[in-house]
C-alpha cells in the first residue's frame, strides 16, 4: 500500500476520499478491512468471556538518510504493517498480532488471545463510534511520504558545511536524517474508534573536533512531529552551533574531585534525570505491582511544595506529543506532583481499572506488536521563581551540570547513575572550571526531595529521546528549569 494516497483534510490526515467519509471509515478502506470484518473480530476476541477488547492496526513508513566525510554513506527505508489483538478478562490479558489483516488472519489473532484471556462467559461488543480531537497536535504542510532523497541530501549538506565553518578544529562530522509516518486505526469493544496520523523527524549530528593531539567529541539534534516543512535553515544552525558548542567546551574540561557536593541542574536536558530516576516511578504499573518507591504514596507530601512535575501529551508537534493513546484515550495533560503533592500515577487502562480513576493517556505501545503499558510523554518540572544566577550565587562548592548522556536506575529502590558529559564547577557562587566525564550517584525519590530551589526558565529539551521499557521503546521529551540538589553523590577524581 502506497502511503502517498493519503490526503490531508480540515487540519487531520485521512486516506483519499475522506471528504466523503469519516477518517476511520477512510482508514478502514486503507487497511483493506471492512467494519463487517472488524465486528467479527471483535466478537471472536470476546467469545471466551473476555469483558473487553481492543484492535490496533498500524502502517508506518521509516526512512533514514546518513553523511560522512561530506557525501551521503548510508540511506535505508522500511514498511512495517500488522495488527494486534487485546482481550481482558479480569486480571488477564491476553495478546496477539499478525502482520497481515485478512479477515482469516485476524479471527486467528483474536481467538489466541481470547483464549489466554477468558471467563466461560462471552462479552458482547457494542457499535463503533469516531473519537475526534478539537485540534490535532501535529498536523502536517508536506508530508514525507512525498519527500525524495534527492530532496533531503541538501539539508545534510549545508549541516556539514556549516559545522565545519564554525570552528577551524573540527575534523569530522556525521549527519542523520530520519522520518517516519504512521498511520492508525483503532476500535474496542467499548465503542471507540480513531484514526490517528502520526509524523516524526530527527535530525542529528556529531562533531569530532581536535587541538594539539587531543580529540573530542559533541552530539546536537532535534526531533518533532512534523513534516518536511521543519527543514529550515534555521534548524541547520541551532543544531550547527550547539554541536560545535558542545564539543569546543570540551577541550577547557577537567575531572573533578569527587564527593558528596551540592548540584545544579542546567535547564532543559537535565530533565532527562527527572524522567529516568523519578518519573518510571510515577508508572502505575510498577505501583500497582509495588515495585515502586512510590507505592502507597499517593497524596502525600514527597518534595517541597514549590515543585510541580508534569506529564504532558498535549504539546504541539511535541516528540511524545499524543492525539490520542495506544488505548484510544485521548491526550491530555497530568499533575503527577502537585505543589509538592504526589497527585496521580501514570495510567492505562488496567491500572486505571485498578486504582478506580480514569486512564491519564499513557497507554503506549513500540508497535503493533506490544501490548500498551504506561509510559511517560513529555515529562518536566514546572517553573519556580528563582533566578538561575541567585541559585547559582548560594553554592560555595558544588558543581553545575547541563549535559547528560546514559544512566542506569534500579525502579524499586530509586537508586541511580548518570553520566555526565559536560558541566561546570561552582565555587564561590560563581560557575568556573568547565568539567567533564562524571557520574551522579542518587536515589530518585530522596533526589526529589532535596531539590530545594527551583529557577523561572523551565525549558523542554527537543533532542531525540527514546525511552526503553519491557524491550519497547517511545519517543518522549523531558524538561527542568534550573534547579539546586542539595546534595548528591559526584563520581570524579579521587
Amino acid at each position: 500500500m502506497d502511503g502517498r494516497n493519503f490526503l490531508r483534510t480540515g487540519g487531520m490526515t485521512a486516506p483519499d476520499g475522506a471528504d466523503n467519509k469519516s477518517a476511520v471509515a477512510a482508514a478502514i478502506n486503507h487497511f483493506g478491512v471492512t467494519e463487517a470484518d472488524l465486528r467479527k473480530v471483535m466478537a471472536a476476541a470476546l467469545e471466551k468471556g473476555g469483558d473487553y477488547a481492543d484492535l490496533y492496526f498500524e502502517h508506518t513508513f521509516n526512512n533514514n538518510v546518513s553523511l560522512m566525510d561530506g557525501k551521503v554513506n548510508n540511506c535505508g527505508s522500511n514498511i512495517d504493517f500488522g495488527m494486534g489483538v487485546r482481550v481482558l478478562a479480569g486480571d488477564r490479558s491476553g495478546y496477539a498480532y499478525v502482520e497481515g489483516v485478512t479477515l482469516e488472519e485476524m479471527l486467528r489473532a483474536a481467538r489466541t488471545a481470547a483464549r489466554i484471556a477468558s471467563s466461560g462467559k462471552a462479552g458482547v461488543p457494542v457499535g463503533l463510534t469516531e473519537q475526534t480531537i478539537s485540534q490535532n497536535r501535529y498536523a502536517v504542510t508536506i508530508p514525507w511520504e512525498d519527500v525524495s532523497v534527492k530532496e533531503k541530501i541538501p539539508y545534510l549538506e549545508k549541516l556539514n558545511e556549516k559545522i565545519f565553518s564554525l570552528d577551524s578544529r573540527v575534523r569530522k562530522v556525521r549527519a542523520y536524517l530520519q522520518d517516519s509516518t504512521s498511520h492508525v486505526l483503532f476500535c474496542n469493544s467499548e465503542g471507540i474508534s480513531y484514526y490517528d496520523y502520526r509524523p516524526m523527524v530527527s535530525f542529528m549530528a556529531v562533531c569530532i573536533m581536535e587541538e594539539n593531539g587531543k580529540m573530542e567529541n559533541g552530539y546536537a539534534g532535534r526531533s518533532y512531529r512534523r513534516g518536511f516543512e521543519f527543514m529550515t535553515d534555521d534548524i541547520i544552525d541551532v543544531i550547527a552551533r550547539e554541536v560545535v558548542d558542545r564539543t569546543a567546551i570540551l577541550f577547557k574540561a577537567i575531572k573533578p574531585k569527587g564527593g558528596e557536593m551540592p548540584v545544579v541542574m542546567g535547564a532543559g536536558g537535565s530533565g532527562i534525570l527527572l524522567h529516568e530516576a523519578i518519573g518510571h516511578a510515577f508508572e502505575a504499573d510498577f505501583n500497582r505491582k509495588d515495585i515502586s518507591i512510590f507505592s502507597g504514596q499517593l497524596n502525600k507530601k514527597v518534595c517541597s511544595e514549590h515543585i510541580n512535575v508534569v506529564d504532558d501529551g498535549t504539546i504541539p508537534f511535541n516528540r511524545g506529543a499524543v492525539n490520542f493513546d495506544d488505548e484510544g484515550v485521548e491526550g491530555q495533560k497530568t499533575y503527577i506532583v502537585r505543589e509538592g503533592v504526589l497527585t496521580s500515577y501514570l495510567h492505562d487502562r488496567i491500572s486505571a481499572r485498578h486504582y478506580g480513576v480514569n486512564p491519564t493517556g499513557n497507554g503506549r505501545r513500540d508497535t503493533f506488536r506490544n501490548v500498551p503499558i504506561p509510559r511517560m510523554r513529555a515529562t518536566y518540572m514546572e517553573a519556580g521563581n528563582m533566578k538561575e544566577a541567585d541559585i547559582i550565587s548560594t553554592v560555595k562548592n558544588g558543581i553545575f551540570v547541563d549535559t547528560f548522556t546514559n544512566g542506569q536506575v534500579q525502579i524499586g529502590a530509586g537508586d541511580f547513575t548518570f553520566f555526565v558529559k559536560s558541566g561546570y564547577l561552582i565555587e564561590d557562587g560563581k560557575l568556573t572550571q568547565p568539567v567533564k566525564d562524571i557520574n551522579i550517584i542518587g536515589n530518585g525519590p530522596k533526589a526529589l526531595a532535596d531539590i530545594t530551589m527551583v529557577a523561572d526558565n523551565d525549558r523542554i529539551d527537543n533532542g531525540t529521546w527514546t525511552c526503553g521499557k519491557d524491550g519497547q521503546s517511545c519517543p518522549v521529551t523531558c524538561g527542568i528549569p534550573s534547579a539546586l540538589v542539595s546534595k548528591l553523590t559526584v563520581g570524579g577524581e579521587n
